[in-house]
């Protein structure tokens, strides 16, 4: 009996020896499993961070900042480092909007972005990608989980992702996306991962978003309800005149006329400045530095949209497409069912299905590439390739 004893204690003795030697640490599978698991309760997150772009002429650096609720609701916003410019994405119960607060502009559609494609910044997004590629590799580096696996996105330049994994909470630590020759083309490097986060009531939605984004500190948690604007001392600012829900390309003209009304008899210069602002501005010409093998440029045509002045570029070949380029006056824009396309540098809207158009906004200036024959990826690459450009 005392022989069966000691034994017993000799194997429990050589369990927790190998346990300490590192047999008892997790494989891929079983955090693969935690992943699902964790994606599944649907809980709530908040994430900041950098994202570098390489894939234009220069790199290109972004403060990201992601939001998720268990009410599958969506609040990323992009930063562009040197030039200040914010650009948000919404979904919530009225559905997806892409806005430039900057630029008082609102897009409004209907779409299941994010849950049709992935995007390097959303925790899904990479979990999700993990769980599909059974090709994964895996590997330990101190506190954290590597996984090497494909990558899954628009852009078909990127084709594989390293993706850093806090072993305690599986929060995301640093992504890389490279393309076939191994260039790491997009890198996000998390600063801040909290699960669990909880926020106010109004956080996701659009008004909100579009009249605070330019606070030093935006109040993300619940406790913050009570915050004031940090211009007027409001503790609510809503700028109705931005609602999306108002037609097709409605100008909001209504917020210009208030803004005069409020300065009258507070003299002329103030009241002049107002006008100036709100006159159509000219553009150069903006050409893609890429076009499709066996296209080239048609013509291009000086035009109005509305009281904007635009300019539409025609392109012909094997396959035929235009782009009309305009700086729009403030205006909020209801959309039929369309997707988020993420060119890099901006987001974009793509919308319709015989007759496809891809809208996004860069340096101030509103493309819309619209075709008929012309392929979602290689709509993409035109796109991209406007980034950078100047006019002429």
């Amino acid at each position: 009996m005392r022989r069966v004893t000691w034994m017993v204690a000799v194997v429990m003795c050589l369990a927790l020896v190998l346990a300490g030697c590192g047999m008892g640490k997790k494989d891929a599978g079983s955090i693969v499993k935690d992943l699902d698991h964790v994606i599944s309760k649907a809980n709530s997150y908040q994430a900041s961070g950098s994202m570098i772009l390489n894939t234009g002429t220069q790199p290109q650096e972004y403060q990201v900042e992601v939001a998720f609720s268990p009410d599958h609701f969506y609040r990323i916003s992009l930063t562009n480092a040197s030039k200040d410019v914010t650009q948000i994405v919404l979904r919530n119960e009225e559905g997806v909007f892409v806005l430039t607060p900057h630029l008082k502009k609102s897009f409004r559609f209907q779409s299941d972005w994010p849950e049709n494609q992935g995007q390097v910044y959303l925790f899904q997004s990479l979990a999700k990608s993990i769980i599909a590629d059974k090709d994964r590799q895996f590997t330990t580096d101190n506190d954290t989980y590597v996984f090497d696996v494909a990558a899954n996105y628009q852009n078909e330049q990127l084709s594989r992702q390293k993706i850093w994994l806090n072993k305690k909470t599986l929060a995301p630590k640093q992504v890389q996306v490279s393309d076939a020759n191994q260039n790491v083309m997009v890198q996000v490097n998390f600063t801040n991962f909290q699960f669990d986060a909880k926020f106010d009531k109004d956080f996701f939605q659009m008004e909100r978003n579009m009249t605070s984004w330019n606070m030093q500190t935006l109040p993300t948690m619940a406790n913050a309800a009570d915050a004031t604007h940090p211009a007027t001392g409001d503790k609510s600012v809503t700028d109705k005149n931005l609602s999306a829900t108002g037609g097709q390309s409605d100008q909001a003209t209504g917020q210009a006329q208030d803004g005069q009304k409020a300065v009258a008899g507070k003299g002329t210069d103030t009241t002049k400045s107002n006008a100036a602002a709100s006159k159509p501005q000219s553009i150069g010409i903006i050409e893609p530095s890429y076009l499709p093998k066996d296209v080239v440029k048609q013509d291009f045509t000086d035009m109005k949209l509305g009281e904007d002045a635009a300019v539409l570029l025609r392109y012909k070949g094997k396959y035929s497409f235009s782009i009309v380029e305009v700086r729009p006056q403030a205006k909020s824009v209801s959309l039929q069912p369309g997707d988020i396309v993420d060119l890099g540098f901006t987001i974009g809207v793509i919308t319709g299905d015989a007759k496809k158009t891809l809208t996004w906004t860069n340096d101030g200036v509103e493309f819309r590439l619209s075709t008929g024959d012309l392929p979602t990826n290689e709509m993409i690459k035109v796109a991209m390739a406007t980034e950078g450009q100047s006019g002429k």
